[in-house]
């Protein structure tokens, strides 16, 4: 598995291609922080595989044009994981 244990942020994983690309690499074991500006829809996918993950995924509120919360979600994600290693935006 080349995913394991990997940080990987994801955009727009509430719906979609990004919530489909966030369930795989939670199967795969990576350390996902969901990313979206619906907070629902992006809580329901971080939520969806916590029964097969060591260690759950997050939820990140994120509207990528706001410069300030893209920051805050780089600086949580480094704070809680040390680095960043995949964003798929």
């Amino acid at each position: 598995m080349r995913i394991k244990d990997n940080v990987v942020i994801i955009t727009g994983s509430g719906s979609g291609i990004g919530k489909e690309t966030a369930l795989l690499f939670a199967r795969e074991g990576g350390k996902l922080v969901v990313a979206d500006v619906n907070d629902k829809a992006g809580e329901e996918t971080a939520e969806r595989d916590k029964e097969r993950q060591e260690e759950m995924p997050i939820f990140a509120h994120l509207d990528v044009s706001n410069r300030e919360q893209v920051k805050q979600v780089v600086k949580d994600t480094i704070s809680k994981y040390g680095r960043i290693d995949v964003l798929i935006n």
